[in-house]
């Protein structure tokens, strides 16, 4: 018996279209779930829902913007109920209070904080009307500990934590589960790009992954495999959580 089947599940993914959220959307259409793959890039989209179709998945695709919440009450209307959340596109920015404007700030906070809030908030209604369902927020270490130069997206990554925090407070008594998965540094394919443009890709390898104690970078598979716990029935007991994936970074926080 595979305790990890998503069969009969219609799953929602957003920023699904590369790294970690397309490795999510195959996981979940291998293990059976109807998978909606949303991505503000089209082409990304398109790409990876053709590889899950390919795979034998069953997948659809969306072109939308987090961020506009009247995007999401319509994207909302297209698909109908879903019984998994991924709430999985972020961005970033490097800078401390020095090199951080009000604007990049706020262009972090309409993507990372205000987008997870619109995805809840136009499918978790229909979750709570059927008494079931998962959301499952893509925090970060950042979310959990400070990361140096990195203010604005430290601090909506915190947000995004107490967000779901709150959602699991008010609504889990009502069958819906609430949680994070906070990774360390993951190397994907915007990672991969960074390291290729370094004058030496593996000196800034080892800077990177130096943070986390078994001194590589995670997969977006290893993440991919920790959000499938989280929407199976099997995790039932679980919510509320942050669900670290971070090498060890934290331990000693």
């Amino acid at each position: 018996m595979n305790l990890f089947r998503l069969d009969d599940k219609t799953a929602l993914v957003t920023g699904a279209g590369s790294g970690i959220g397309r490795a999510i959307a195959a996981l979940f259409a291998d293990q059976g779930a109807t998978v909606w793959v949303v991505d503000r890039d089209q082409a990304s989209a398109d790409s990876a829902v053709s590889a899950l179709r390919a795979a034998g998945g069953r997948a659809e695709r969306a072109v939308a913007d987090v961020a506009d919440g009247v995007a999401m009450a319509a994207l909302e209307q297209r698909v109908g109920p879903v019984d998994v959340l991924v709430n999985n596109a972020g961005i970033g920015h490097v800078g401390t209070l020095l090199d951080t404007s009000s604007a990049d700030l706020d262009r972090l906070y309409a993507v990372n904080v205000r987008g997870v809030f619109n995805c809840c908030k136009v499918f978790v209604p229909g979750m709570l009307a059927r008494g079931r369902g998962s959301v499952i927020q893509l925090a970060s270490i950042g979310g959990v500990v400070g990361v140096r130069e990195r203010l604005a997206y430290t601090t909506t990554k915190f947000a995004v934590v107490g967000l779901t925090k709150a959602l699991a407070l008010d609504h889990s008594h009502a069958g819906v589960r609430f949680n994070c998965i906070c990774p360390g540094r993951v190397e994907t394919p915007f990672v991969q790009q960074r390291l290729a443009e370094s004058p030496d890709p593996e000196q800034a390898y080892r800077a990177m992954a130096s943070t986390q104690l078994n001194g590589r970078m995670a997969r977006p598979d290893e993440v991919a495999a920790a959000a499938l716990y989280l929407a199976a029935d099997v995790a039932a007991m679980v919510t509320g959580s942050n669900l670290l994936i971070d090498g060890g970074w934290s331990a000693g926080k």
